[in-house]
């Protein structure tokens, strides 16, 4: 299969409208050739583009910042004499002096599938200037690891920030080109839109389902490790809203979730007496970690490792990580009710909301935590009715 990146590069035809036209690049540390070649030296190589900016999201452009709220400086670029501007640094959203620098952005970020994976807000922004200043903007697409499936509550009015981009569900099931007509459309914005497609992306294939096993894994966040913890992400980001430790400070982050003192095996005993049907797809392992930065740094830490490599084992259909997540919600708080669950310090610079509730884009899953009586059918109704109505909202826009 060719990336929209490698179809770009490898067909001049493709590149021929940008002839004469000032070209950024909005680009991360997973933006590579199937050879690692990073984009934006393989765009600078080229005659016929006239590179003169890039951009760099959460993280940054070649990938220097390791956490959430670190933020990345404008620098110029001592390879190719560019400047590279932050947009996760005094601004989140391109000033009118950075869209002065182009004619025509390239949009090429390596997604998760997840609404919480900034660089769907960033493309957002992106498009939402783009309008404003008249500018082209061009996805050159790449695959969704975690596949087509769709799962979780989505994303409430009022409830948009920069880690809730818009209206759909955790699990959104799409790419970042048939993301961006669907920005577009539900913003009601006039851009000069394209999307250079992949050639040959099977995302109902096994064993990748979504990922292409032949393609070798650079890591788009610094903790986005490897294919495992894509697929857990929809679940397992909901740890950054709680005092429980998501496996930041080991080896293995956003694929674990404990915390000292927890009674993990009671913990597996309750979710599956609770909801069995929801651990289905994957194996799930009691482990002992203990963090070297980060959530409980330096204590030895009870918790549970989500396992979705073994073909034996994982259902990529029945695999719910979203509904795992929030079933070990669930179980803590039979386990102990009184324990200190949710985070209650800022995230992504908000203050005035509960990181979970940002996270989920309302205070649905939260509240359904709490409620000792409310039941898994009780959200599964809520879920399925969300995930119903997304599906039938996305079908327009599916280029593959």
């Amino acid at each position: 299969m060719k990336l929209g990146i490698e179809r770009l590069l490898n067909d001049p035809a493709l590149r021929a409208p940008l002839a004469g036209r000032r070209i950024a690049l909005l680009a991360h540390p997973a933006s590579v050739t199937r050879e690692l070649t990073h984009s934006l030296d393989a765009l600078a190589a080229l005659p016929d583009i006239r590179l003169t900016a890039a951009f760099g999201p959460q993280h940054g452009l070649r990938g220097d910042k390791q956490d959430n709220m670190v933020e990345s400086p404008d620098f110029v670029d001592p390879r190719h004499g560019i400047p590279i501007f932050s947009l996760y640094g005094q601004v989140r959203r391109p000033t009118d002096a950075m869209m002065s620098s182009f004619d025509t952005i390239l949009v090429d970020l390596q997604d998760l599938g997840c609404r919480i994976y900034t660089f769907i807000t960033t493309l957002r922004y992106v498009l939402e200037a783009a309008a404003t200043h008249g500018k082209a903007v061009w996805v050159l697409d790449r695959p969704n690891p975690a596949g087509r499936p769709v799962e979780g509550l989505s994303l409430r009015d009022g409830w948009q920030s920069f880690v809730g981009a818009g209206p759909m569900p955790m699990r959104h099931g799409m790419t970042m080109g048939e993301l961006g007509q669907w920005f577009i459309d539900t913003l009601g914005l006039q851009v000069d839109y394209r999307v250079i497609e992949m050639e040959g992306w099977q995302p109902e294939a096994a064993p990748g389902f979504g990922w292409p096993p032949e393609r070798s894994w650079v890591n788009p966040s610094p903790n986005a490790a490897n294919l495992s913890m894509a697929r857990a992400y929809a679940g397992t980001v909901m740890l950054e809203g709680t005092t429980l430790s998501e496996g930041r400070g080991t080896t293995r982050p956003l694929e674990l979730f404990g915390a000292p003192g927890i009674d993990t095996r009671r913990l597996l005993a309750d979710m599956r007496s609770l909801a069995p049907e929801w651990l289905r797809g994957c194996v799930l392992r009691e482990c002992w970690f203990e963090p070297t930065f980060h959530k409980h740094v330096g204590q030895l830490c009870a918790g549970v490792q989500i396992h979705v490599e073994d073909p034996l084992h994982y259902d990529h259909a029945a695999f719910k990580p979203w509904r795992l997540q929030a079933l070990a919600f669930k179980a803590l708080r039979r386990q102990s009710p009184d324990y200190p669950l949710w985070r209650d310090f800022a995230y992504e610079y908000e203050t005035d909301r509960l990181a979970i509730d940002l996270i989920n884009g309302s205070e649905l899953l939260r509240e359904w935590v709490d409620d000792p009586a409310a039941t898994p059918a009780d959200l599964e109704a809520l879920a399925q009715a969300d995930e119903a109505a997304w599906m039938k909202t996305r079908e327009p826009y599916l280029l593959y």
